[in-house]
């Protein structure tokens, strides 16, 4: 049985490691609720601008043959880049698991469709999942979310549309968790890289009005549009997290307190049995004096 002081000594390191986890749960919230703002702020534009690209995309091949922007052209997929963003830290929850076990299914299920597959990791925990097996991957975006910038999300985008239009790349996917509440998170494998075309409702097989001129229009739109893509996925994978990491922090404080009450338990009827004992020796001292 354990003594007295280990049981206290156990009582104090579970209160202390409880106020730890308080203190981070309190810290997520206030990175979740600006995280959550930036996400709803950013999630009309990116819609918008996706429904205008898709449109204009299924306008653009139906009428040409040659498509008038690089990123617009369809090619047999051979050469796939599988953008993984995870987190730097963990504490989170499932948050990094249920992101790098998607991306095994993905390789696992999809792999073989392809000539070859390369990986790049956005967020510490997947660069580390992925160097310690054979799957190593080809590039690593360190240190994004430690300062999300917009422009940081162009600078990746950047380097995507760069290697599909030198055709070293015939295909990018974005593998991220997208943010639903604190509480709720769904893994999302979003084609990035070419544009896909959306279907046009009856009626609406016209073309539009391009102005100075259709290349000029999409030579601006296209690169906008890749990296409104990529700051979306980056802003969701954040607030994921701040919801995943505040989540778990609850459920762990709310465990230490639990812990403290059972060990505190334990300790009174440790003492009590402990004072009933050295009763019971001097009842019986006693009784031994007066025979």
């Amino acid at each position: 049985m354990a003594s007295l002081r280990e049981i206290r000594k156990r009582v104090r390191s579970v209160k202390n490691t409880q106020k730890i986890t308080g203190a981070m749960k309190l810290v997520a919230a206030s990175k979740l609720r600006r995280s959550q703002e930036a996400i709803i702020a950013a999630r009309p534009y990116a819609n918008a601008l996706g429904g205008l690209l898709r449109r204009v995309a299924t306008r653009v091949r139906g009428n040409s043959e040659q498509a008038p922007h690089p990123v617009l052209e369809l090619r047999p997929i051979r050469r796939v880049l599988l953008v993984v963003l995870t987190s730097d830290r963990g504490l989170c929850g499932a948050f990094n698991t249920n992101i790098l076990r998607r991306a095994e299914r993905f390789i696992t299920e999809q792999g073989s469709r392809f000539d070859h597959l390369e990986i790049a990791t956005v967020g510490r925990k997947g660069r580390d999942y992925f160097s310690k097996r054979n799957l190593a991957t080809v590039r690593d975006f360190p240190d994004v979310f430690k300062a999300l910038t917009y422009e940081r999300a162009t600078e990746i985008a950047h380097a995507m549309v760069s290697e599909y239009v030198t055709h070293d790349l015939d295909a990018v996917f974005l593998v991220y968790n997208e943010f639903k509440s604190a509480l709720t998170q769904r893994v999302v494998v979003q084609d990035l890289l070419p544009i896909v075309s959306e279907e046009l409702p009856a009626g609406e097989a016209i073309d539009y009005i391009y102005e100075p001129s259709q290349q000029n229009v999409l030579e601006e739109l296209v690169p906008r549009y890749v990296a409104t893509v990529v700051w979306r996925a980056l802003l969701e994978s954040s607030a994921s997290e701040q919801g995943a990491r505040m989540t778990a922090m609850d459920a762990a404080t709310k465990n230490a307190k639990e812990l403290v009450d059972r060990l505190t338990l334990k300790y009174n009827r440790t003492r009590q049995a402990a004072i009933t004992r050295e009763l019971m020796e001097i009842v019986s001292g006693a009784e031994a004096l007066k025979g």
